[in-house]
């Protein structure tokens, strides 16, 4: 089972290709160049004028609303959200007619602390429109395409563009609301050289990053940590075992972690990388199962002996923080295919069977300890009662 978990968890984040469906041509206008963006099935199609550093443009869009926005922008200064000047599109409120207005993304919209307004941007826009596919008959429903065209005045020698686009439900007035916030909606950026058509590389290193970080943190933190603690709990009571179970629970809970603390690293340098996107309640449980799992880590070197006063109190500190260790990382594992869009895929549901396999594991496991607890504690009681005896006078005794 773990091994189908794994080949569906890495087939499931195999890059694949994007159906090249751009196009240079609309109804209006015919450009040079057209590329399909990695996210959102959008596209652009532009013509750069090097003569005198003029850029006509047309992005390609989709709506996921009939109530819904959809904008495109260009950040002057980095590849991200925060700073991007945006043209937005959406149905006016009071005549339902399409209509395109300016927007500049401060900090601000980022922490949603006050509604987005419109007001002019300080790039040289020359002109802007939008127009929905299908010409004036057309109506904006769920998956309606929407063009939205632009020609910009740039900084001469200055090819490079960061691109950000996306997509909402709702307009409140004349104010966007926030966008699904997926793997694929957060990574709405690219930074074209509209000179050579060629794309910059940040971003699928970044996805790459994202792919490593889950299948690492899906298997230490959702596999191996619960597989040791199972081993622990029903292992320990086979006396033919003798102390091979406390290696074996060690090895796996060690090996889990510092597999985890990979994993972890590369959560806090994604976080660097992209400064626009926060998870709040995934990086809490992933800090939080991270110093559980640091302390699990120490009490193994202050354990203290059997007959110390003191094991008892280890012993009820070691299960607590143990078994919490484990259910925040199986609910952060799950919350995490949450962030990558991943809901409804083939891997998180190769994750539930894995998952479910082991429960029903541990649940035969626990009704043979209790049916083995039930009958010594029989023979116990029959034998206090002198209804049965030991192998001998002596053992009889010392068992008592």
């Amino acid at each position: 089972m773990l091994l189908l978990f794994l080949f569906f968890l890495f087939s499931s984040h195999l890059p694949t290709a994007f159906p090249a469906h751009c196009t240079t041509t609309t109804a209006t206008k015919t450009f040079q160049k057209c590329m399909t963006l990695p996210t959102q099935q959008a596209s652009i199609a532009w013509t750069f004028h090097a003569h005198n550093a003029t850029l006509d443009l047309c992005f390609f869009g989709t709506f996921i609303s009939p109530s819904g926005w959809v904008g495109w922008g260009v950040n002057p200064s980095s590849a991200e959200m925060t700073g991007t000047r945006a043209l937005v599109a959406f149905p006016d409120p009071n005549s339902g007619q399409l209509v395109l207005l300016p927007y500049i993304l401060d900090p601000t919209v980022k922490l949603q602390k006050s509604p987005l307004l419109s007001r002019p941007l300080d790039i040289n826009l020359i002109s802007s429109s939008a127009t929905l596919y299908g010409g004036k008959m057309a109506t904006i429903h769920n998956g309606a395409t929407i063009q939205i065209f632009a020609t910009l005045k740039l900084v001469p020698n200055k090819t490079k563009i960061h691109y950000v686009w996306n997509r909402g439900l709702y307009v409140q007035g004349y104010s966007p609301t926030i966008h699904p916030t997926t793997s694929n909606d957060l990574s709405s950026i690219a930074t074209i050289d509209i000179k050579s058509g060629s794309t910059a590389i940040q971003h699928s290193n970044v996805k790459t990053l994202r792919t490593v970080h889950g299948i690492i943190n899906a298997i230490s933190w959702g596999v191996l940590l619960p597989v040791g603690a199972v081993t622990a709990r029903y292992l320990r009571h086979i006396q033919a075992l003798g102390p091979s179970w406390f290696y074996a629970h060690s090895g796996i809970q060690l090996g889990a972690f510092f597999l985890g603390t990979v994993g972890f690293a590369i959560g806090i340098r994604l976080g660097e990388l992209s400064p626009g996107v926060m998870y709040g309640l995934h990086r809490k449980l992933g800090f939080a199962a991270f110093c559980m799992g640091a302390l699990q880590t120490l009490a193994l070197l202050f354990r203290p002996k059997t007959t110390n006063k003191f094991r008892k109190y280890w012993k009820s500190y070691h299960h607590f923080v143990g078994y919490a260790c484990v259910v925040l990382g199986v609910v952060n594992v799950f919350q995490g295919f949450e962030v990558m869009g991943e809901g409804r895929s083939y891997a998180k549901l190769a994750y539930c069977l894995c998952l479910s396999s082991l429960i029903g594991v541990c649940i035969a496991l626990e009704v043979n300890s209790w049916i083995i607890f039930c009958r010594k504690a029989k023979e116990d009681k029959l034998r206090r009662e002198g209804l049965i005896g030991g192998s001998d006078d002596k053992g009889s005794g010392i068992h008592s």
